[in-house]
């Protein structure tokens, strides 16, 4: 859904004139591109990505009759930002992934005929049902989204699946919310929805100029006809003046919001950050009373969805970004993928916890840390990460420590604790954030490299995923630093979920 971020393609593919490709349209390419993507080292192996081209935000995800289906942003006809479908793809455990045809494409003449932008899904009494935000080219005066690139209406839209497999959907013929008239308005897209009691209540991603970013709150008994309630919860913009309203704080993108032990949590991107707040949902007043506050992910991480696995937890998913030009993602052929599944829960004092879904595990090929061996510095001497496909787990004490991973040319990932009691400092390819010590002063680490992906989770609380983008040369092998004496380690060579890097 990403117009606020990439410059929309000024050619057949910002025309729509991809919108009426048959839905298999999208999985067919030719020999020389197969074979290219196939042996691209760094594109990822066992994290969730189109057979080519394109992708964004996750969209409605949900577990259906047994199985997961996943949606996202898709651009059919490039490795670039445009003409936005949403893709889908089905999975039984969240990890090894089937693509399906597209699901939704934009409708020539009609409110979504520029863009399915992002949205959720839902079962409505048994019948699967999408919300999602269509998009059409208008006036500047009737705009919602004004970036400086685009002027486009956005409106809320319905579609219903009676596919057991969810492979057809059905739009209705009429958007279901049509944006408020307020020139102030900075956008009104991603909806999300949950049930409250007989009703729905359905949050909007939005925001007022040189105010903040804000979630528009509605309620329904049958999702078609809504009633505008009042702002589930707002933010403060940056007071900097920007084109783009996402970057000055002025708008919210791809909120989410659900109950998480004893509390509720609210998730929004803006300003290129995803933050996550905990806090008290008022049932009777309908509104959100925020007590913490924290970042997502302090890497490449945005456009976060959640949903409900198969025993009731809350699975936390997101986009992982390119960052390389336009010029190098259409040479490669592919751009953008799914982080792994997070689990999610809330700590005693409200602090959002996650850790990588444990199907995962099934990933694992081979055990590269012998487990005869005592002390864990020896061990690290048999590891050697082939294909960039692998996974570390440690645990250290309080004292500072370094670590590189490196192949034949030098360095290729890197992490660095600094201890400031009662704070912390973790550099990671040279990005630097702080975290609060823990109790006892203990750390936590799981590490996953895939391709040009790396996703790093420290101490269940604190996440910095990574894109690296070199040419490797030869396997990864650690480089400990003099003061890396950690209290457990392990290693884990990882299976690719297809044989020639498609996903499927």
């Amino acid at each position: 859904m990403r117009p606020t971020r990439r410059d929309f393609l000024q050619s057949a593919l910002a025309s729509g004139a991809l919108a009426s490709l048959p839905p298999r349209a999208w999985s067919a390419f030719s020999d020389d591109l197969q074979r290219k993507l196939a042996a691209d080292p760094l594109r990822p192996q066992f994290h969730l990505l189109p057979a080519k081209n394109w992708m964004n935000d996750p969209n409605g995800p949900i577990y259906w009759q047994g199985r997961y289906h996943m949606f996202f942003q898709y651009n059919p006809g490039s490795a670039v930002w445009g003409d936005m479908h949403w893709a889908h793809a089905v999975s039984e455990d969240m990890v090894h992934w089937r693509h399906l045809p597209i699901a939704l494409a934009p409708t020539p003449g009609w409110d979504d005929a520029d863009g399915c932008f992002t949205g959720s899904a839902v079962d409505d009494r048994g019948t699967a049902t999408i919300l999602y935000t269509g998009v059409k080219r208008v006036p500047l005066e009737r705009a919602t989204l004004r970036d400086g690139h685009n002027n486009f209406r956005e409106v809320q839209c319905l579609a219903t699946s009676t596919d057991a497999q969810l492979r057809s959907w059905k739009k209705l013929d009429h958007p279901v919310i049509e944006p408020p008239n307020d020139p102030q308005i900075t956008g009104f897209r991603d909806p999300f929805l949950w049930r409250e009691g007989n009703d729905w209540l359905l949050g909007v991603a939005s925001g007022h100029a040189k105010q903040g970013g804000c979630v528009l709150l509605y309620r329904s008994k049958d999702l078609r006809a809504w009633e505008y309630l009042h702002e589930l919860a707002s933010g403060k913009w940056k007071e900097k003046e920007l084109t783009n309203p996402v970057d000055s704080g002025e708008m919210w993108e791809c909120p989410d919001f659900f109950p998480l032990g004893k509390k509720h949590v609210l998730l929004y991107s803006t300003a290129g950050q995803v933050i996550w707040e905990s806090g008290e949902f008022d049932p009777k007043e309908l509104k959100f009373h925020s007590d913490k506050r924290g970042i997502l992910d302090h890497g490449a991480y945005y456009a976060q969805k959640t949903q409900l696995d198969a025993h009731g937890n809350r699975i936390l998913w997101g986009w992982i970004p390119e960052k390389r030009p336009d010029a190098e993602l259409i040479a490669a052929g592919w751009a953008g993928c799914m982080a792994l599944p997070r689990t999610l829960s809330l700590s005693a004092d409200g602090e959002l916890e996650m850790s990588i879904a444990p199907a995962a595990q099934s990933l694992r090929e081979k055990l590269l840390t012998p487990k005869n061996i005592a002390h864990s510095s020896e061990a690290l001497q048999h590891v050697a990460i082939e294909d960039l496909c692998g996974e570390l787990a440690w645990k250290t004490p309080s004292a500072s420590f370094a670590l590189t991973l490196e192949d034949q040319m030098g360095p290729w990932w890197s992490v660095a604790l600094t201890q400031k009691d009662p704070a912390a400092s973790l550099e990671v390819n040279g990005a630097t954030f702080e975290f609060p010590s823990m109790p006892g002063n203990a750390n936590d680490f799981h590490f996953f490299l895939d391709g040009s992906v790396a996703e790093l989770i420290v101490n269940g609380r604190h996440a910095i995923t990574t894109r690296i983008y070199r040419q490797p040369n030869g396997p990864l092998r650690i480089k400990p630093g003099k003061d890396f004496n950690p209290t457990s380690f392990q290693a884990w060579q990882l299976r690719p979920i297809s044989r020639d890097r498609l996903t499927t």
